[in-house]
């Protein structure tokens, strides 16, 4: 009697601990909505050197493994429409095994189901971003007011860690305002109607910028300044500015 007892309380006990496994709903987020939120806007409107391109799988690796379980990853690729963003991948890290109770699931399931719906699509979005031609403009500003307005901002996600990741050569180039034009003076920028259109609540939002190099273009440090200036003057907290390797 005491040995089926035992092994009842057992049963019971494990089905506690599964039942305590949270569920998943939509896009493998959890049914009471994601932990946090990690948006990364990709440059897709000028071709990068395959160099730039390998940093850039290297620290989109880097960050894809910092989201947490039950952290919502969003990929965005930036085009040369003002504020037109395609969306090309949205979802929750599942967790893999490492992170499942070893007593009530079945490790081999969550290993696959990690690697179908969350690994292997995000390790396919740099190699296949744009290598072809040149854009007539890119609309950076644009961009992130547009992940942030839309994304960022929901109600829902209120209170939650969020964090921006954009990967350009950070050369804004749109008729409101150039830096081909322009220069890259954020004096001159914040005279422009530029800075009242873009204008983007970064509050509660850690921004890092990994940048592209391009030859000829304005000075770097210079570049780097401006957005600085940009994200701070619209309250976000940077996280860094870093320079991928290699030049096109």
């Amino acid at each position: 009697m005491l040995f089926i007892g035992a092994a009842a309380s057992s049963m019971v006990y494990l089905k506690l601990r599964a039942g305590n496994e949270a569920e998943l709903g939509e896009n493998l987020c959890p049914a009471d909505g994601p932990k946090s939120v990690t948006a990364f806007l990709l440059d897709a409107t000028d071709p990068v050197s395959e160099v730039t391109k390998a940093d850039l799988q290297n620290q989109f690796q880097k960050i894809v493994g910092q989201v947490p379980k039950g952290g919502l990853i969003e990929v965005f690729a930036l085009t040369e429409k003002e504020g037109a963003l395609t969306r090309t991948f949205s979802g929750c890290n599942p967790g893999d095994e490492a992170s499942a109770d070893p007593w009530t699931s079945n490790p081999k399931k969550i290993r696959d189901r990690w690697k179908t719906a969350f690994g292997d699509p995000l390790n396919s979005i740099i190699p296949n971003s744009n290598t072809g031609s040149t854009s007539s403009q890119s609309p950076i500003m644009a961009g992130i007011q547009r992940i942030v307005i839309e994304g960022f901002s929901k109600p829902d996600l209120d209170g939650l860690p969020k964090q921006l990741y954009v990967a350009s050569d950070m050369l804004e180039h749109t008729p409101t305002y150039s830096m081909y034009r322009s220069g890259v003076g954020y004096e001159t920028f914040t005279k422009s109607a530029a800075r009242d259109l873009y204008r983007t609540p970064l509050a509660g939002i850690e921004v890092k910028i990994l940048a592209f190099q391009r030859p000829g273009a304005p000075s770097a440090d210079d570049i780097a300044e401006f957005w600085v200036s940009w994200i701070r003057s619209n309250e976000g907290e940077l996280l860094g500015y870093e320079r991928l390797a290699g030049m096109k």
